[in-house]
């Protein structure tokens, strides 16, 4: 009698620093669309194109232009995922065009982080993630951060702080490592207090305690 040859193991799924390579070769040819992202993406969702999206607020490569429909599509999904609800994006935003010459040179940059990355992500601490409702809360402080990121204040660091919450948060729900999940909510916090100073000193004395801490007392 024949035996049934045994099903072949499903393939593990591809690193982010691979898929960052498959869409640096396609800006290589022509500007992506972020509907081309989420085909390249191959199904692992809309957590991994919001932390690819929040990438490049932590690079010094300016988005001009860009900024808010990026800070715009992080909030659309967090906000799905805080409500138990299918992440979905209107298809003016998936319609949204990348500049290659930006792009490729941000996506170069966070491919290179993510290389890190990967060396330290693993499942952890899993009672952090251990139900969905545990899950839905985790997006909360993602849009909180999402919010952050539209407000066009002159200011260092009001991008980069909500920008790593999102990163740490959106890199532990994906790989299961709860220590990502509660430093991106430690650095959530912290976004949240300096936001909280800027409102209550005003955008001004934030500037000129930066140049104090940054050049020194006159």
């Amino acid at each position: 009698m024949a035996i049934d040859a045994a099903p072949d193991a499903p393939s593990p799924p591809r690193r982010l620093s691979e898929e960052l390579e498959l869409i640096l070769r396609e800006f290589d040819v022509e500007e992506v669309t972020l509907r081309e992202v989420m085909t390249l993406l191959h199904g692992r969702g809309f957590v991994l194109l919001m932390l690819l999206l929040a990438l490049p607020f932590c690079t010094p490569i300016p988005l001009p232009g860009l900024s808010t429909p990026l800070g715009c599509v992080i909030l659309l999904i967090a906000v799905r995922l805080a409500l138990g609800q299918k992440p979905w994006l209107p298809g003016r935003f998936l319609d949204l065009r990348l500049p290659p010459a930006t792009f490729r040179r941000v996506f170069a940059f966070t491919r290179r982080l993510m290389l890190g990355f990967e060396r330290l992500l693993r499942p952890r601490l899993l009672w952090v993630t251990a139900s969905p409702r545990r899950q839905q809360l985790h997006a909360l402080p993602i849009i909180g951060c999402a919010l952050f990121l539209l407000l066009p204040l002159p200011v260092p660091f009001s991008n980069v702080i909500p920008a790593w919450a999102i990163i740490l948060l959106a890199a532990g729900l994906l790989e299961r490592d709860g220590g990502f999940i509660l430093a991106g909510h430690v650095c959530a916090a912290l976004a949240t207090a300096f936001f909280a100073a800027i409102g209550f000193l005003g955008v001004g004395a934030v500037e000129i305690i930066w140049q104090w801490l940054t050049r020194g007392p006159a």
